[in-house]
């Protein structure tokens, strides 16, 4: 009707999450009550007040005759907040039990367990009152504490912890910015610090995300300038195909839900060089790069050459990923085609391919080929060194620095490889060098390495030349895993000193292929362009805390000459524990695990597709497939073949699965010998050095396995388990 307008709809990303773990049924009940709602030229009169209830904007709308929705619904406006879809009884109780309120400093909406609050502080005067701790912000002064938006609620109770764990299990209970400020301060940070990074950083977007709107025209009532305040925890939907959008798929909606410190990342006008975000698995560095890449693709002018932009990674199955979640964040088919997503051995392998007469490319894409060459070069020269030891040298000191002549390795720096080497030694392994990639090249063959390095030296003879770099932006997502010889292509794909020519994302505690680099090393600097995200929004406190243990007392290099540990590592919310079990053969192990898959698929209802299953080598995957098959459950094993599509359950190396994630997960055949692989590791007696790397490399892997895990982490072994799970704590120990 001309004259109305639609309700403004605010989905706290809290709903999100749990609407997807709703069955079916109720999901599409929930859209066509919301889709009607959203239709309505009266939305407030679908909704009940309750009596007795903390909050009097606090209203419900019927689902069905078991499920109601939480909507915060001022009686005057057309601004609705919707908070949670629960059975009627619970959804009952939780709107009686709590209140929105708006937050003192950043003016965003906080809601808070009134009762639970209120119950909760003479427990904790009880709890503390005789363990002599010291109070966790004694340091902090009542005045900076307001200053940062504690209210007088929570300030008592602020003052009675004194353990991270304790504010940890006050996570559920206690209003989010207010939390966030705690933690900030438990973490180390000051008060001027927590200012900055959390506080201002709302604020700004805050003001950014309202200015937006008033300049669009939109109305702003109090609950929509609240909610535009809030960016990172609301999301502001504009009519009822963005709702409907949202609520057919829900788990990849939290794309949407930049939290302020992530927003402050990728939206930053523009950085005067490199810039890189760290953090562990799950915090949004992903996100965080895919956002910028669409920052930069919409910056951009009109008529700007496709592919101006690329976002690349270190695998095909990673790309691909990157790719489809590109498509969810730019619906404007001009922008998304300024963003070339390509993984980095592909795109050195075609500017290779683009300059031989012929484009076949013949590459040594297995790893034991390339060792029984260098096995081959070692007999036929008579050398005593080992096949592995070669390859990591030429590798990791040769091919890392770009070393071309036996004069430049004489002098080369071997910082980092344990076994020592005198030049008679240095003049042995330079003759081990030329005649295997002599070989190579009269074979025409090549290893991934040395396209890089081939493609590297196109490029740099292109802009000699007075060609443009091929690319304006570079953005590179699991950084962690690339090589020198990768990282010199990236460098010269794009002009040094422009605004913005890298955007840097990794984890150091992901590195699972051995590759360790220095940026400065390379003419990459990102000091004061650095950032580091603490918070996990994929996977719950539980798995967190276990896979995290795996990790403990691990020196960890930042890829910037410095160190990064995981002590102030958390997540955003708690579930189910972790499942530890052990089995005596192979074939019990897999029938525990078809058993529990048949659980989640029809107990949990989770979809065969949100489930994955974890291997160290793809033959076990297969075997577990079989037994799935036997069971009538759908399952592909990632890789096999490249003609079958995905369907089901999707079976993975630990390799494979990287960057992926699955509401539940199974890590099967951490089992002795298997976790770590034997022939992954270097001897001790070969390398001492390479061992302590190779060893971290498995602990690792296992560590990127378990965190692909929203929900549910089941792991589980055969015969005797991997000295690895010593590491972490039994699930029943795990804190609360």
């Amino acid at each position: 009707m001309k004259g109305l307008r639609m309700p403004t709809l605010g989905l706290h990303k809290d709903f999100l999450r749990e609407f997807a773990q709703l069955e079916k049924k109720v999901r599409t009940k929930v859209a066509d009550a919301f889709d009607k709602f959203e239709h309505s030229s009266a939305s407030g009169q679908h909704l009940e007040k309750l009596s007795h209830g903390r909050d009097p904007r606090l209203k419900t709308i019927r689902i069905d005759k078991f499920y109601r929705g939480v909507v915060l619904a001022p009686d005057g406006g057309d601004s609705f907040l919707l908070l949670k879809v629960l059975p009627h009884d619970d959804a009952i109780d939780w709107a009686l039990k709590h209140r929105a309120t708006v937050n003192a400093a950043t003016e965003g909406i906080e809601l808070r367990n009134d009762i639970a609050l209120e119950q909760l502080a003479p427990g904790l005067k009880l709890a503390t009152g005789g363990r002599g701790a010291q109070p966790l912000f004694l340091h902090v002064s009542d005045a900076d504490l307001t200053r940062l938006g504690i209210d007088e609620q929570i300030l008592p109770i602020a003052r009675r912890l004194d353990s991270e764990e304790m504010l940890d299990a006050l996570r559920p209970i206690l209003p989010e910015h207010q939390y966030d400020v705690l933690f900030g301060l438990a973490a180390g940070m000051g008060p001027e610090d927590v200012w900055r990074e959390i506080v201002q950083i709302q604020l700004s977007v805050g003001l950014e995300t309202a200015s937006v709107a008033t300049k669009a025209g939109t109305p702003q009532d109090d609950l929509t300038a609240a909610m535009a305040r809030s960016q990172g925890r609301i999301a502001l939907v504009s009519g009822p195909a963005e709702l409907m959008e949202l609520l057919e798929r829900p788990f990849d909606a939290w794309r949407i839900f930049l939290h302020p410190s992530q927003h402050r990342i990728a939206y930053r006008p523009s950085y005067n060089g490199p810039a890189r975000v760290t953090g562990g698995p799950g915090t949004g560095k992903t996100v965080v790069a895919l956002h910028r890449a669409a920052h930069l693709a919409m910056a951009l002018p009109p008529g700007s050459p496709d592919g101006a932009i690329l976002l690349t990674t270190f695998t095909r199955d990673l790309a691909s990923e990157l790719q489809r979640s590109l498509r969810l964040l730019l619906t404007d088919a001009e922008q998304l085609r300024r963003i070339r997503v390509v993984n980095i051995d592909a795109l050195a392998s075609e500017i290779l391919r683009g300059h031989r007469e012929s484009s076949r490319l013949s590459i040594l894409t297995d790893q034991r080929d390339v060792i029984a060459r260098w096995a081959r070069t070692a007999r036929r020269l008579d050398l005593d060194h080992s096949a592995e030891f070669l390859d990591q040298e030429w590798r990791h000191v040769i091919l890392a620095q770009g070393i071309g002549t036996a004069e430049s390795y004489l002098k080369a720096s071997r910082a980092g490889r344990g076994t020592a080497l005198g030049p008679l030694k240095r003049a042995q392994v330079w003759r081990a060098v030329t005649a295997f990639t002599e070989d190579l090249r009269t074979a025409d063959t090549w290893t991934f390495h040395q396209v890089c390095d081939e493609a590297t030296r196109i490029l740099d003879r292109r802009s000699a030349g007075g060609a443009p770099r091929l690319f304006r932006h570079v953005l590179v997502d699991e950084a962690q895993d690339l090589h020198p010889a990768q990282w010199r292509l990236l460098r010269a794909a794009t002009e040094p000193g422009r605004p913005d020519d890298l955007f840097i994302a990794g984890d150091p505690h992901q590195r699972i292929y051995g590759n360790k680099v220095s940026l400065r090393s390379l003419g990459i600097s990102v000091t004061g362009r650095s950032h580091r995200l603490r918070i996990n929004y994929r996977s719950t406190h539980e798995i967190v805390s276990w896979a995290t243990a795996l990790l403990v007392g691990e020196a960890v290099d930042d890829m910037d000459g410095g160190g990064e540990g995981l002590s102030d590592y958390r997540s955003a919310f708690h579930g189910s524990r972790p499942a530890v079990t052990g089995h005596p053969t192979k074939a019990a192990e897999i029938e525990s695990l078809v058993g529990q898959i048949s659980r989640w698929l029809s107990e949990s209802e989770v979809p065969a597709d949100e489930i994955g299953v974890a291997v160290r080598f793809v033959q076990f995957g297969r075997d577990i497939a079989a037994g799935l098959a036997r069971a009538g459950i759908p399952a592909t094993v990632m890789g096999a073949s490249s003609t079958t599509p995905e369907i089901g359950v999707r079976i993975g190396t630990m390799h494979r699965l990287k960057g992926l994630e699955f509401r539940c997960m199974a890590v099967a055949g951490v089992s002795d010998g298997v976790v770590p692989m034997r022939n992954a590791v270097t001897p001790r007696e070969v390398d001492a050095q390479q061992h302590r790397e190779d060893l971290l490399g498995e602990l690792s892997l296992l560590f990127v396995a378990c965190t692909r895990a929203r929900e549910a982490l089941q792991v589980s072994w055969h015969g005797e388990a991997s000295p690895f799970l010593a590491r972490a704590p039994q699930p029943e120990r795990l804190p609360l």
